[in-house]
């Protein structure tokens, strides 16, 4: 029987054409990978190319073979005209940082004290993963049967862009995973440039007249959020694998041993990551990686350690939208030193007025900087600083410029200190100092354009409603143009300016045309379904942000619901008001400031407006878990022996509990451990039920 390897494609039948096809797909992925990631071809470029020129002949003989995982899938795709929306089976968290050394080491203190037996037994080790964090762009890759199916960005973490078709065209990321794979596995990675590609790149493109890249992140980020796969194809992008998302069977027992699979199934690793043993041989990793990341080939600002053991990690979980078993050690921030040309002083959405320093424009860390925080009114009070300084900036994690230090040039004497304004610079309201806070703030409310305008772009923000083609200038504008005043109004927008000529007198203004007109208006309207928690979050109340916001939408389920309890909430001393300071996490203070925003007649007014625009607020999906405790509340008190009282809170809500802080008729069970006091009791005057950790356990499954 002849080999089908050596018949040319018009004399192959369909079944040999498969199994070639089978053949080419699995050779020239090896090849790919012994080229991109190992720096060590097995053949020719003559012989590779000729193993591609034979794929295309045998598709362009049987197209409806086309596999998943063919080689022409790389390039090719038709553009599209825009990026579909994927949701994250498993949420693509942020990292919480450490800058210093002590900061490293109160992440390990707080990984010993949430678990038992780490805390009882002080001296066994904590054993990390330390790897570098690349300056680039995390996406989630998502394989079925081995094959990959889906590539999608970060986005905000709970929903992201897909970018299938352009992912597709990355040499270094495997079209099929060599087995043995889980049925269901998704791969988390970072997609960046290399320095050299990058400076390649630009070269490029200034001899053509395009305009450059500002850094490698924007390089990279920019060539994969192409329409065109085509253009992607053409970008120097690379891939280094690094973290695990949803799973059908787990591949490991730990993140160290789950680095290996991901190199068996085809993916680049970064070389330098490293297990650690304990504390001390994470952080002289990060000093000897911050000593030689002038000679890598690639971006880093930091070093991301992990708790190596993936029990523990899934004990630990995560608080807010970061893990409690992760960490991003950044490096020491860059410095320079310039000159303070104007202090302005901006208003927030809240009032809050914060003094901005215009400087001298400088260089620090490959990234010029013209503006830089100068926090609050003390700490200008406290360092000094005076229009005209010389002064010494960073950008603190390599992200947002401050002012660390003034140099005394001997003429300082001759420059008058700075005075913080007591009135708003914008509306001329008086702006004042609360005792106890260490900002000031305008008086004005919502009378007050700035803060007008900011809210409004809290409100459109990503985390928030996200509507697309609504940023700050675009808000600005329309404000400056009276014809957007409230987040109702955004909405109203398209009735007032979008249909027929209407749209054309939005088209025809400066800025605008009759396309960007409408895919605003098509954004806003895909918004009027939002999910209670963007809503929450949208309305910019003083201390809530997103991870508060979550905690409000799922206890309460309804924005009817919230909002009734909110206003029955102003009177300190109702079951309201207590249900609320009773859920985990929500404390006096921000119970305040939820309760002051509904007592504004103003806010509600707003609020009922916003909602007649709106088309559904859907209810926050809690934790999806069949358990026995879903909805249910339950308090913790006394000591527990099996598990710390952090991991039992953290569990239960996991499992799709509401935990609180005290007992009341709405508490289902309360969990009583040694000196339980006080809590059992009330429980069992209530007639709650109590229960014994053991029976604790045994409800949730041990």
């Amino acid at each position: 029987m002849t080999d089908p390897a050596h018949l040319p494609p018009q004399d192959l039948t369909m079944a040999e054409a498969a199994t070639e096809l089978e053949r080419l797909a699995a050779e020239i992925a090896a090849h790919d990978r012994a080229y991109h990631q190992h720096d060590a071809p097995l053949i020719s470029d003559a012989d590779y190319d000729a193993l591609r020129r034979r794929n295309a002949a045998i598709e362009f003989r049987f197209p409806e073979l086309i596999r998943g995982d063919s080689p022409s899938r790389r390039v090719g795709a038709p553009p599209v005209a825009q990026f579909g929306k994927v949701r994250h089976a498993v949420p693509m968290l942020s990292l919480e940082n450490a800058f210093s050394d002590d900061d490293v080491r109160d992440f390990f203190d707080g990984v010993r004290n949430f678990i038992k037996e780490l805390r009882d037994d002080p001296g066994q080790p904590i054993a990390v993963v330390a790897e570098p964090k690349i300056d680039g762009l995390s996406i989630s890759l998502r394989y079925e049967d081995g094959a990959f199916v889906q590539g999608a960005t970060r986005g905000d973490g709970s929903e992201g862009e897909d970018v299938t078709a352009n992912l597709r065209t990355l040499k270094d990321l495997p079209l099929r995973l060599s087995p043995p794979c889980p049925s269901v596995v998704e791969v988390r990675g970072e997609v960046y440039m290399t320095r050299a590609d990058f400076m390649a790149l630009n070269e490029r493109r200034a001899a053509e007249g395009e305009p450059v890249f500002a850094n490698p992140r924007n390089a990279a980020a920019g060539s994969l959020r192409q329409l065109d796969p085509g253009i992607t194809a053409k970008r120097p992008l690379r891939l280094f694998a690094y973290a695990l998302g949803e799973v059908g069977e787990p591949p490991a027992a730990s993140h160290w041993e789950f680095l290996g699979r991901l190199t068996g199934w085809g993916f680049h690793v970064n070389p330098e990551a490293r297990r650690c043993a304990d504390v001390d041989e994470a952080l002289a990793f990060h000093h000897a990686l911050q000593d030689s990341r002038p000679t890598l080939d690639y971006d880093i600002d930091g070093v991301v350690y992990k708790v190596d053991r993936f029990d523990w990690q899934q004990r630990l979980g995560q608080v807010a939208r970061a893990p409690r078993w992760a960490v991003a050690h950044k490096f020491p921030a860059e410095q320079a030193r310039t000159i303070v040309r104007a202090i302005e002083v901006q208003v927030g959405r809240t009032g809050a007025l914060t003094p901005v320093a215009h400087l001298e424009p400088v260089t620090v860390g490959g990234v010029v900087v013209a503006r830089a925080t100068l926090h609050n009114e003390d700490e200008i009070r406290r360092k000094d600083i005076r229009v005209g300084d010389t002064v010494v900036v960073q950008r603190a994690g390599d992200v947002i410029p401050q002012v660390v230090a003034v140099i005394d040039d001997g003429a300082r004497h001759a420059r008058p200190p700075y005075e913080f304004p007591t009135i708003c610079p914008v509306c001329g309201a008086h702006a004042t100092r609360p005792e106890g806070e260490v900002i000031r703030r305008c008086t004005g409310g919502l009378t007050c354009p700035a803060q007008a305008v900011e809210r409004l772009r809290h409100f459109a923000a990503r985390d928030a409603f996200d509507i697309e083609g609504l940023g700050e200038k675009n808000v600005e504008f329309l404000f400056a143009k009276g014809w957007v005043k409230s987040p109702a109004d955004i909405f109203r927008l398209g009735e007032r300016y979008g249909p027929g000529a209407n749209l054309e007198r939005l088209s025809t203004q400066p800025g605008w045309g009759a396309a960007s007109a409408r895919k605003l208006f098509e954004a806003i309207d895909r918004r009027r379904v939002i999910p209670l928690d963007r809503l929450i979050f949208a309305l910019g109340i003083r201390q809530v942000g997103q991870a508060t916001a979550r905690l409000l939408a799922l206890h309460y389920g309804s924005a009817e619901n919230w909002r009734r309890r909110m206003t029955e909430a102003a009177d300190p001393a109702s079951d309201a008001y207590a249900e609320l300071t009773n859920i985990n996490g929500i404390g006096p203070s921000v119970a305040q400031d939820i309760v002051a925003f509904f007592a504004e007649a103003h806010n509600q007014t707003a609020l009922d407006d916003l909602v007649d625009q709106l088309a559904e607020i859907a209810p926050l999906e809690a934790p999806r878990t069949a358990s026995p405790i879903a909805g249910k509340t339950v308090v913790f008190t006394g000591t527990l022996e099996t598990m710390t009282r952090s991991e039992a809170k953290a569990r239960a809500e996991s499992l799709g509990a509401k935990v609180a802080g005290s007992v009341s008729r709405g508490t289902d069970w309360v969990v009583a451990g040694a000196d339980s006091g006080s809590k059992a009791a009330k429980a069992r005057d209530l007639g709650v039920a109590v229960l014994t950790e053991q029976e604790w356990l045994a409800l949730i499954g041990g």
